[in-house]
């Protein structure tokens, strides 16, 4: 079962390519997702990995967080699950009163 791996303190310059070349040493990448300004489309400095396996996951954690790559030390750990502030247990929209509203 393949595992997903959050990267923070990348270098905002930092392609798809480079963190997938970076991250093969550890094991089999399956997809490489830097996060990217939706306006600018530069790197917002952090991104997603996920590996083929828990184990290689777990090698990428070992090997590659706190390492030095292209002159910032890498934040590597395992991605939490997406939140869902915005929906109730069901699923659906809560509703957002702004109290300052003039009328």
């Amino acid at each position: 079962m393949s595992t997903n791996l959050y990267v923070g303190n990348l270098d905002y310059q930092i392609t798809d390519k480079d963190l997938e070349t970076l991250f093969e040493q550890a094991g089999t990448v399956k997809t490489v997702n830097v996060i990217k300004d939706q306006y600018s489309g530069q790197s917002r400095g952090f991104g997603f990995v996920e590996m083929s396996t828990q184990e290689e996951a777990q090698n990428a954690i070992d090997t590659l967080n706190g390492k030095t790559f292209q002159g910032r030390t890498l934040v590597v750990n395992e991605a939490k699950p997406k939140r869902q502030d915005k929906n109730d247990r069901n699923g659906n929209q809560k509703s957002h009163r702004n109290w300052n509203v003039k009328f």
